[in-house]
């Protein structure tokens, strides 16, 4: 899928503001040590991760890193309530996407899943944000209904192995090992993004290696 990167931008930016709109209500209503299923994050801490993964997406692709970093420039903060978290995530959303918008094309940058360009990076974002703000709503008993053509873009990029022919959301939760899909049954942890250039998809199902089990198990 080719998109212009102003566009990409924009799309991270509406899947944070989808995110606040959405969890913002529960923020101090909700019980927020209750688990994060199939994570094993309670929903304060998944919430945690999803700053944690804007911030080193916007930090590899900002300086082209080529190789995983020793240290996190975020590794938490314990002490960040859900109303400080919901306004912490859409500014490193901000981040990333400035980011992406200064990076050409044929820019590339480290990540696990593969030498992403900036539009894997961006996808990867909204993953993050959209899949664990639909893991934090259903614990918590709150609608998520993300837009139909932003989650339709992120299944494109980052799954080009996914069905064309079923719904956006509960195919993107497929993808990313959530739920079963029709016939289709649920996938394994070992799930995985595309998020190198798209051209560069052999065909096959990406998955992790022993070297990169989920960090949420």
């Amino acid at each position: 899928m080719t998109v212009e990167v102003m566009e990409v931008a924009g799309d991270l930016r509406l899947a944070a503001r989808t995110v606040v709109d959405a969890l913002s209500p529960a923020a101090s209503t909700a019980d927020w040590g209750v688990i994060a299923a199939p994570t094993d994050w309670t929903c304060r801490d998944a919430l945690d991760h999803v700053a944690n993964a804007l911030c080193g997406y916007a930090a590899s692709l900002a300086s082209r890193s080529s190789n995983r970093r020793r240290h996190h420039p975020r590794n938490g903060d314990a002490t960040a309530t859900p109303d400080d978290l919901l306004e912490i995530v859409p500014a490193f959303a901000t981040v990333l996407a400035a980011a992406a918008e200064h990076a050409a094309p044929e820019v590339r940058a480290f990540h696990p899943a593969g030498m992403a360009d900036r539009d894997g990076f961006v996808a990867m974002g909204c993953d993050e944000l959209l899949i664990h703000a639909g893991d934090v709503a259903t614990a918590v008993d709150i609608d998520f209904d993300p837009p139909l053509d932003l989650v339709r873009r992120v299944v494109t990029r980052l799954f080009p192995w996914a069905p064309t022919d079923t719904p956006p959301w509960p195919t993107l939760l497929w993808a990313n090992g959530r739920t079963a899909l029709g016939d289709r049954a649920r996938l394994d942890p070992n799930w995985w993004w595309h998020c190198a250039p798209l051209e560069e998809w052999r065909g096959d199902r990406q998955q992790r290696g022993e070297l990169n089990p989920p960090g949420w198990r």
